[in-house]
């Protein structure tokens, strides 16, 4: 039996000014807040940029901006949703819930918890300004390949302290994540009993570590190419373009299951509550998370298969990217027989949970046929690409997170938010995201390249189509935010509970949860704590 000690008030001190509450506070649910409030802000900014990408694509011709605007947009587009919104909003909702879920008081570091979230508007402000510099923001693509990245202006100095800043407050908090994990668990809370979104976090936790590191090495060389005469990338300097590709992939690639991860923990959590079952091989979905992410270290060449790289080398990427479908198949399939026979409810998180793993799997099968060598030599650098890794990324983490919030906000905000608000988002934001996405794998499987601002007239009506799918996307996420606004000021009240089957630390505090929770630490019954299943 779990009980929780948080009482409705004389733990609930919240500090009085605003400044003290937001600027300088240590609390993990505020943290939690500014997280995620930063990355609805850069989610919204990134998608305008990718509207303007939408609208010059609408016909073929030149229409709206200049090519190297295009480019600034692609490029900003790209670093601004990746670090800017899906990152932060999975640490926000690590920041949140992992306190709650493991029966810790807060997290293990809060001081440096606040220096982490307040490094990133510094940091953004520095790329974003890149975009009234002379000569412009960045034009290389989010994966600023050389030589192209070195031929801009000076943009590429502040692009690169950017991505530093980002980097290190991605490392502070995976650090703050895994002490956290690692020493504040409840008594009885063993690894193996912990909610899967606290273990997806915690496998999470040490990608970053591994990895935000060699991302900036990797943009420290360029700078010193650009600025200081070095020749780590310069061909008429002995320096090697390729040598960049093989440091930045080695992260690049670990990054995408960075983004992928904490939303299979999320999934984790909701389909159980809505089949009122608990969730199927629970361990072996430990053990699947942390397959992912061993082997998410050694395909990283697959990214690469054009270089005109040893085909020793060829087929080895191509049979170890094969092998990652395996402990992701073995996901997938869980979820599925979680369901199986389950008392399944259809509220928006289960919605958002279902249209995860049916279009995430899409996008799954899509990387399978890029990791076929000869035909990723046709695929590559087409919108195919675009299509696949926008299926992963957008109807699987983003559709991830908006899971996750919507399951979490009336434990946030103690309101339910408006259920039929919800379903109309989902619905809203499934079929356009669709019509985004999907006619670009036939672009692609036609020859569109990537990253241009004018093509064929052939390719005229897929972009059309998708332009008007991206236009209806953006205009749902608007309206996104006014679910969230109406949710957070009034509405029915949450009880603690909140949904019917939902087991876990989390659901045994008031809602909304109170400013600190488990003073002391909540008792538990081991007997009644089982893969991950907390009765109360």
């Amino acid at each position: 039996m779990a009980t929780h000690s948080a009482t409705h008030d004389d733990h609930d001190h919240k500090p009085q000014g605003f400044l003290d509450r937001w600027l300088f506070t240590t609390n993990h649910k505020d943290i939690g807040t500014l997280y995620l409030v930063w990355s609805l802000i850069m989610f919204l900014v990134g998608g305008a940029m990718a509207m303007v990408i939408r609208a010059e694509l609408f016909q073929p011709g030149l229409q709206l901006v200049h090519p190297e605007f295009f480019n600034q947009m692609t490029t900003m587009h790209a670093l601004v949703m990746i670090f800017g919104a899906v990152m932060p909003a999975f640490v926000g909702l690590a920041n949140w819930m992992i306190p709650l879920q493991i029966g810790a008081p807060d997290m293990a570091l809060p001081r440096m918890n606040n220096w982490s979230f307040w490094l990133l508007p510094f940091a953004f402000f520095l790329l974003l300004v890149t975009l009234v510099l002379p000569g412009g923001a960045p034009q290389a693509g989010w994966t600023l390949y050389p030589p192209l990245s070195l031929q801009g202006g000076y943009s590429i100095a502040f692009t690169i302290f950017a991505i530093h800043l980002m980097g290190i407050s991605s490392i502070m908090g995976a650090i703050n994540i895994i002490a956290t994990i690692l020493n504040m668990r409840a008594p009885g809370m063993d690894l193996l009993k912990m909610p899967l979104f606290t273990w997806t976090w915690l496998i999470t936790a040490f990608l970053l570590i591994a990895v935000m590191p060699v991302l900036a090495g990797a943009v420290t060389m360029l700078l010193t190419d650009k600025f200081f005469g070095t020749s780590f990338f310069n061909a008429a300097g002995g320096g090697d373009p390729v040598l960049f590709q093989h440091v930045f992939w080695f992260f690049g690639h670990p990054e995408v299951y960075i983004m992928i991860l904490p939303a299979f923990g999320i999934i984790s959590e909701i389909i159980p509550t809505f089949s009122r079952k608990p969730l199927f091989g629970y361990q072996a979905m430990v053990y699947a998370t942390a397959s992912i992410a061993f082997l998410s270290f050694i395909v990283w060449a697959h990214h690469m298969f054009t270089v005109g790289m040893p085909v020793g080398a060829q087929l080895y990427f191509m049979y170890a990217t094969m092998l990652i479908a395996v402990p992701t198949g073995v996901k997938v399939f869980n979820w599925v027989a979680t369901m199986w026979r389950g008392s399944l409810t259809f509220e928006t998180p289960m919605l958002f949970a279902l249209g995860f793993v049916i279009m995430f799997t899409i996008g799954g099968f899509s990387g399978l046929m890029l990791a076929i060598v000869p035909a990723d030599y046709q695929y590559h650098d087409t919108y195919f690409v675009v299509a696949h890794f926008h299926y992963v990324l957008v109807t699987g983490a983003i559709f991830g997170i908006m899971a996750g919030v919507y399951y979490w906000l009336p434990k946030w905000t103690g309101f339910m938010y408006d259920e039929k608000l919800g379903k109309i988002h989902f619905w809203w934001s499934t079929i356009s995201v669709n019509v985004l996405f999907f006619p670009q794998h036939f672009l692609g499987l036609a020859g569109m390249p990537r990253r241009i601002p004018d093509y064929n007239v052939a390719f005229a009506e897929f972009n059309m189509i998708s332009s008007i799918g991206g236009f209806a996307f953006g205009l749902a996420q608007v309206f996104f935010v006014y679910v969230l606004w109406k949710a957070s000021r009034a509405g029915v009240k949450a009880t603690d509970q909140v949904w019917e089957g939902a087991k876990g630390l989390e659901w045994t505090v008031p809602s909304p949860a109170p400013h600190h929770t488990f003073q002391r630490p909540p008792v538990i019954d081991d007997s009644k704590l089982a893969h991950g299943d907390v009765t109360h």
